[in-house]
């Protein structure tokens, strides 16, 4: 199957979403989020208005990645069930509508696109900045760098390579 766009998602109430067609960044946003969840009704919106993966409509051919993330230990039990049900909330969004979703670990993205650095927060940005130079990083109202936004653009571009530049 060959596809003409991929979401890459980096999950969490404090991550992002971002959205690229061939090699050109389409959009990257903080995951919308209501007071305490996911803004489902939001993102499934921005998810059709960049991709029209609508099952009924039809549209571009899409693949999500999402980071495979797992609780770590000294976690708080009531923040790793939230981040966990955020995940899943995340993955439903994905496979209502209609999108194949692959997982991908922290370490087999940062190492294709990070080697060589730290593979922390900031190299994940300074990689965006680099790669990406028109790319906006800053949530609207904020005035630092996003870092679930990098992480999300990233995990795109990893997607984009192993689903193959010549397939997008």
């Amino acid at each position: 199957m060959t596809y003409s766009a991929v979401i890459g998602i980096d999950p969490g109430l404090s991550g992002g979403i971002a959205i690229m067609r061939s090699t050109q960044l389409v959009d990257v946003i903080p995951i919308p989020t209501t007071e305490r969840d996911v803004d489902a009704a939001k993102l499934i919106k921005w998810i059709r208005l960049h991709t029209f993966a609508d099952p009924y409509i039809g549209g571009l051919s899409v693949i999500a990645y999402i980071e495979n993330v797992h609780s770590m230990p000294g976690q708080g039990v009531a923040s790793v069930f939230k981040f966990g049900f955020v995940t899943g909330k995340l993955e439903g969004i994905i496979e209502t509508l209609e999108i194949p979703l692959k997982k991908v670990t922290p370490q087999a993205w940062k190492k294709e696109l990070l080697e060589g650095t730290p593979k922390d927060k900031q190299a994940t940005i300074d990689y965006c900045l680099r790669v990406f130079p028109g790319v906006n990083l800053i949530a609207q109202g904020a005035r630092t760098y996003h870092s679930g936004m990098a992480d999300a653009l990233c995990i795109a571009e990893y997607g984009y390579r192993k689903e193959g530049a010549s397939h997008l």
